[in-house]
């Protein structure tokens, strides 16, 4: 079992590394985005790649983007990676890599929840309400909401964690137009492919949303879209209320983690082999599920 944990090109210079993408810098108008088989679990990047991983969410993201493209434009150029990089790189890239436009990016994590489970769940819990949006009272864990909310967070550098905030801190941060014309597009995006996910057996749950703005300031999607790694996806034919369905996301490697008294502070432990291929299992078939 194999996996690219990190790439190192030498055709392109490197300007960045995230939780997931390698980054590179093609021209001023656009780089090179790597999906690695990295996984980033409760902020943290894990030593155990999963395999094909970057692969698997290169195409569920492709598939989105085409699927998506008259709701939001994205970042994608439409130029083929093997046009950009030299042969000798081929072979790090292949499949797991998009051109794409270099944009302005936004400052927060656009989050759609159309259930109410993870932080959500937690925070209703305790005060009835999901960054500060009240909800109706007698909720139970994996509930569908009476209508999706927009529930907003910072972006973090890697290592640190994302702090969810109510929408007029997120108004604050970006301007109030800027802020509502956020929130419409992720809905809009949120209900158009969870209805479509759910005709292929798939609830998203939630799932967040990058943007940024090209240079005439148009709102642009970016980075990935609706794959396992930014979404909770669960199947619709073992979904229950007041349970927490399994996931065809990497919520499979964070119980694991739970469950091993890590106290969620770097350095992870080692992942199994196992765990790490029933994990990239559950990838695939998120992906089998909504293109085949």
């Amino acid at each position: 079992m194999t996996g690219i944990r990190t790439t190192n090109l030498q055709s392109l210079k490197k300007i960045y590394s995230g939780k997931v993408r390698d980054l590179y810098e093609i021209d001023e108008q656009r780089m090179l985005m790597v999906a690695t088989d990295r996984l980033s679990a409760f902020d943290v990047i894990l030593d155990d790649p999963i395999p094909a991983k970057g692969q698997i969410l290169t195409s569920i993201s492709n598939f989105w983007f085409e699927k998506l493209k008259d709701v939001v434009p994205n970042h994608l150029t439409g130029d083929r990676v093997e046009d950009v990089v030299s042969a000798v790189d081929l072979p790090q890239v292949a499949g797991r890599a998009v051109v794409a436009k270099r944009l302005k990016p936004i400052p927060i994590e656009a989050i759609v929840r159309g259930y109410l489970a993870g932080s959500g769940w937690k925070e209703y819990r305790q005060h009835g309400t999901v960054s500060g949006i009240v909800l109706p009272v007698g909720l139970k864990e994996a509930s569908r909401l009476p209508e999706p909310i927009f529930t907003p967070s910072t972006k973090a550098a890697v290592g640190d964690h994302d702090e969810n905030i109510s929408f007029a801190q997120c108004a604050e941060l970006i301007g109030a137009d800027l802020a509502q014309v956020l929130r419409a597009k992720s809905i809009e995006l949120y209900l158009a492919a969870s209805q479509y996910a759910y005709s292929r057996g798939i609830i998203i749950c939630d799932t967040k949303f990058e943007f940024g703005l090209d240079e005439h300031g148009t709102l642009t999607l970016m980075d990935e879209v609706l794959t396992p790694d930014s979404s909770r996806f669960w199947p619709a034919d073992s979904y229950q209320e007041g349970t927490n369905p399994p996931s065809f996301d990497k919520q499979f490697v964070r119980d694991w983690l739970e469950a091993s008294g890590w106290n969620k502070q770097a350095p992870a432990p080692r992942v199994p082999s196992d765990v790490c291929q029933k994990t990239a299992d559950k990838y695939r078939e998120a992906l089998t599920r909504l293109t085949a």
